[in-house]
């Protein structure tokens, strides 16, 4: 059973910048692509971003590209989200999760692929 634990969620004002992570402690993440996702009140779960095993396929939602990175560090076990510019309507809960992918393909956000989730952390951007 894979453990994902989120960090790095807290309160932040418009403009501002966060960096999420997303890390294990007794396993490793190289062979798991890892998505994030979001869930803010009253609306479904969406996929924000995600990257392959090996790191060398990523994936953004549309109308957070530019503004979102994510990368990972596979010797720390850890895939970062970096937000920029951060606006009210990116105030959600953020998960991981891991979807088993020993070989380098692709990533998406069809929650179905993704066997693990970590707790998730509350970002809010508010003034």
């Amino acid at each position: 059973q894979l453990q994902l634990v989120e960090s790095g969620g807290g309160l932040v004002q418009p403009g501002g910048s966060l960096r999420l992570s997303c890390g294990t402690s007794r396993d490793t993440l190289d062979d798991y692509a890892i998505g994030w996702f979001r869930q803010a009140p009253g609306k479904e779960r969406e996929g924000v971003s995600c990257i392959s095993g090996r790191g060398h396929n990523t994936e953004d939602a549309d109308s957070l590209k530019g503004r979102f990175t994510i990368s990972r560090d596979n010797a720390r076990n850890t895939v970062f989200l970096a937000m920029n510019s951060l606006k009210p309507e990116d105030t959600a809960i953020y998960y991981c999760a891991a979807d088993w992918q020993p070989y380098e393909g692709i990533c998406g956000f069809h929650e179905g692929r993704y066997e693990f989730w970590g707790q998730g952390t509350q970002v809010t951007v508010s003034s």
